[in-house]
């Protein structure tokens, strides 16, 4: 099937519908007291250019201090969001990638964890424009690109750790096969995830040979 652009697609609107903003918008007006002249004079701070909540984490508080030019009780403000956006490490195998016979069975093993920087829970989502209050949630999705396929996808609830498989269908012809991974936020911008992977499926036929 074609449905892997569509799916992304529409997980992308989730987070535009969320944060009220278009995918062409500074990722920075997600956070509170933002402006687009703001947001522009970050995307031109001389040295880096700053284009998301993560570079703008990593500045030095004088430099980011500079840079916004806000109140005390403003920057707090965005030390808050940027406190809760989410921070998350992934890591990925495929269980007995070595032995994925055609037509058989994949599974991939997802492991995530989330730097709660020092919190001991989740909170809402912070989303100033969104008219509720709105849980966190996200999508795993394996893809192949080249054909617009969508071969596995789960939904999945994150506090601090995870531990998430995906199973999906090796292809009848033999040889290295590309995939995806898509890590995809239902409400922010700029947090999502995507690696590339290859399987080396061979020939069902040497294992029963082996058998």
């Amino acid at each position: 099937n074609g449905w892997l652009s569509l799916a992304l697609l529409a997980m992308e609107v989730s987070q535009m519908v969320t944060q009220g903003l278009w995918e062409r918008d500074s990722m920075l007006l997600q956070l509170p007291h933002f402006t687009k002249e703001l947001a522009k004079r970050c995307q031109e701070n001389p040295g880096k250019n700053i284009e998301t909540i993560f570079d703008l984490v990593e500045m030095e508080d004088d430099e980011r201090r500079e840079l916004l030019q806000m109140s005390d009780s403003q920057l707090l403000d965005i030390a808050r969001f940027c406190n809760r956006f989410p921070n998350i490490d992934m890591a990925y195998e495929v269980l007995d990638g070595e032995n994925v016979a055609a037509g058989e069975n994949i599974t991939l093993q997802v492991t995530l964890e989330r730097d709660l920087d020092g919190r001991t829970e989740v909170g809402p989502v912070d989303a100033l424009r969104y008219p509720k209050a709105k849980e966190e949630g996200w999508w795993l999705v394996v893809g192949d690109t080249k054909s617009n396929q969508l071969l596995a996808i789960k939904r999945v609830s994150l506090q601090r750790k995870a531990k998430v498989k995906l199973d999906f269908t090796a292809p009848a012809d033999t040889g290295k096969k590309s995939y995806t991974l898509y890590f995809m936020c239902d409400s922010y911008l700029g947090c999502d995830q995507e690696y590339s992977f290859t399987v080396d499926v061979k020939d069902a036929a040497a294992f029963d040979e082996e058998d």
